[in-house]
């Protein structure tokens, strides 16, 4: 049994479950974050935690369809350990239903640009 995050995720990435995670199971996509299902332990410390109510147990109603792109992700995007400012959209997308087909990025995460050294 492991946790997922779902829709309501998507364009907001908030990262408050990333600060509570004792595994480090979230990974990071462009405008979401997935849990790795073969490292969560199920504590259930990440879901009282998302401002945006995204996360859920497996064997909660309605995670079925979030369980697949969870694994899929898991394996494809890298891992996040620190929490970060959720994106610019997140307070307009929080709620908002229907997000997957018109928001949804399936990139990885692109690591954060260095400046140039002078």
């Amino acid at each position: 049994m492991a946790y997922v995050v779902t829709e309501n995720c998507i364009g907001c990435k908030y990262t408050d479950c990333v600060s509570v995670c004792p595994v480090d199971c979230f990974r990071e996509g462009p405008n979401m974050l997935v849990i790795d299902p073969d490292e969560c332990i199920d504590c259930g410390v990440c879901e009282p935690s998302c401002p945006a109510n995204a996360i859920m147990a497996d064997i909660q109603p309605g995670s079925a369809q979030w369980q697949a792109p969870n694994r899929e992700y898991a394996a494809l995007w890298p891992r996040i350990v620190a929490a970060k400012d959720p994106l610019p959209t997140a307070d307009a997308l929080n709620g908002k239903a229907r997000k997957f087909n018109e928001h949804f990025l399936p990139q990885p995460a692109q690591p954060s640009a260095r400046p140039e050294q002078v």
